[in-house]
């Protein structure tokens, strides 16, 4: 960790790190240095107060199914077990980005 990263909290990494480029979770948490479900908290937190500063929007690729395409989960900002249609298990992750 450098000295930078040291001084800032794990969310406002997050939010760096989703504004230089869109990242899934699992990127977030390899970066940033914290667990996949820990981001998941964070991200939620960051899409709330980003929301209307200074113009920047907390934007979500929501996660689909890889078997039958299903995209409309309920919560974007989180990592469904299974496809609510088909059952599947196989999900691609929703990915992130600040602009």
């Amino acid at each position: 960790m450098t000295a930078r990263e040291s001084d800032t909290t794990a969310r406002q990494r997050i939010a760096d790190a989703l504004r230089d480029d869109p990242a899934t979770a699992s990127e977030l948490s390899a970066s940033v240095g914290v667990s996949v479900s820990s981001v998941y908290g964070h991200l939620q937190h960051v899409a709330r107060t980003v929301h209307g500063e200074d113009g920047e929007q907390f934007l979500v690729a929501p996660p689909e199914c890889n078997h039958c395409g299903f995209t409309a989960f309920d919560d974007p900002v989180n990592y469904p077990s299974r496809c609510p249609e088909c059952r599947s298990e196989s999900i691609e992750e929703a990915v992130f980005k600040i602009e």
